[in-house]
């Protein structure tokens, strides 16, 4: 009976593991759009186009939802960030 109460043990601490790991790829989500929606081409190094074209292409795979909670969860520490590139979209 109690390698019942462990493997119970076991799989909280990995759902709790998985849900930690879940917030740091949404944060890091949130603040490569973030980051991304503020670059402009001209300020652009040559020898990041590559990696700016694998971010944006991976960006753009992601659901919508996603984004959505992404952009949520950075949004406190990032606002003036996104001001300045909702300003530059419209």
């Amino acid at each position: 009976m109690a390698r019942t109460n462990d493997d119970g043990v076991g799989l909280v601490a990995e759902i709790e593991a998985l849900m930690s790991e879940r917030e740091i790829l949404l944060r890091t989500i949130g603040a490569a759009s973030v980051f991304f929606a503020n670059l402009s081409a001209e300020e652009l190094p040559e020898a990041a186009y590559d990696a700016a074209d694998v971010l944006a292409k991976s960006l753009d795979t992601l659901p919508e939802e996603l984004l959505r909670e992404a952009l949520e969860l950075v949004r406190p520490l990032v606002e003036k960030d996104l001001d300045k590139a909702s300003g530059r979209s419209a």
